[in-house]
């Protein structure tokens, strides 16, 4: 049974944006929780969203006090939510808001480095960590079968880390051959709609129907990766090879947090040179990316996300 009305929180980003034009299409009414009432929803103009009957409500997921107030004008039954930064405790306090509030299934936006237990993951992962952590109060507040945590492994959006490079001929970045799979954000906004709507029991058949891994269509090359998002801004890109430190520098310079931008690179170089477990084992990938294709259909390629894209690279 379609719920009445699901809440989507960060519908301002790429993500949210999409899962909530996905569980629109679904046939749910969407309500976007939302910091900035005014701000742009990213593909939904001001007369799609007023024809499609779409409403917003004002929340931030680190104040647990707005996120039960938006719950409750919304009346939402399903909710989906990200990791906010600067939410203590796992986000617990605006979890259980939500459940108070008459929401009883979320769909979550973790990370594809959390693995393994996910009360055991080390704060010295600090995204892993981040994501973990709300994963085990999601499991406290709505049960085992009151949740569902998204796994998206590398988004097509962290090349926008490249940007100025791009727009200038040259990207620096270390460890150019390591090949991540490339998934685009609106394609894990389509599985996290998908899923919004139809709850719980559209994980029926998965091997842990509470995470669902999802891995882009193919592996590319950071430095090919580059070269191709050059292409389509129309940019003849050179690849440079730097080290981690000048790397990590430049994200810094670009806006990053530098713990972020720290943990992003090196274990990037520790997956590379294989001195941790690679998140692309085997089973994983065949999992993750027949995911993929069962909640969105066909995926978009790197090409097609770069064309779609490349007005923010150029």
């Amino acid at each position: 049974m379609i719920p009445h009305t699901v809440l989507v929180f960060g519908a301002t980003g790429a993500v949210g944006s999409s899962a909530a034009r996905t569980a629109h299409w679904c046939g749910a009414k969407v309500v976007l929780a939302v910091r900035d009432l005014q701000k742009p929803i990213p593909g939904l103009g001001a007369a799609e969203e007023q024809a499609g009957g779409y409403s917003r409500v004002q929340a931030d997921l680190t104040d647990a006090s707005s996120v039960g107030a938006a719950a409750r004008e919304s009346g939402a039954s399903h909710a989906f939510v990200y990791a906010a930064r600067g939410g203590a405790d796992g986000m617990r306090a605006s979890l259980e808001a939500l459940r108070d509030a008459g929401v009883r299934f979320v769909v979550f936006l973790s990370s594809g480095s959390v693995r393994g237990d996910v009360a055991a993951v080390p704060p010295s992962q600090f995204i892993a960590y981040m994501h973990a952590r709300v994963e085990v109060a999601l499991r406290d507040v709505f049960g085992p079968d009151g949740y569902v945590a998204l796994r998206p492994a590398y988004f097509d959006s962290n090349a926008l880390m490249w940007a100025n490079g791009v727009r200038q001929g040259e990207v620096r970045i270390a460890y150019p051959e390591y090949k991540p799979d490339w998934i685009a954000p609106g394609d894990i906004g389509k599985a996290a709609g998908t899923l919004l709507v139809h709850g719980f029991k559209a994980t029926e058949g998965l091997p842990s129907r509470n995470v669902v891994h999802l891995m882009g269509p193919k592996f590319i090359s950071r430095r090919d990766a580059a070269i191709i998002i050059g292409r389509a801004a129309g940019k003849d890109v050179k690849v440079t090879e730097t080290d981690e430190d000048e790397e990590i520098a430049c994200l810094i310079k670009n806006g990053l947090p530098e713990f972020v931008a720290r943990q992003l690179v090196t274990r990037t170089g520790m997956w590379y040179r294989k001195e941790i477990d690679d998140i692309y084992d085997e089973e994983t990938y065949r999992e993750a990316s027949h995911n993929l294709i069962r909640f969105t259909g066909t995926p978009t390629s790197l090409e097609e996300w770069a064309e779609e894209n490349k007005g923010l690279f150029s």
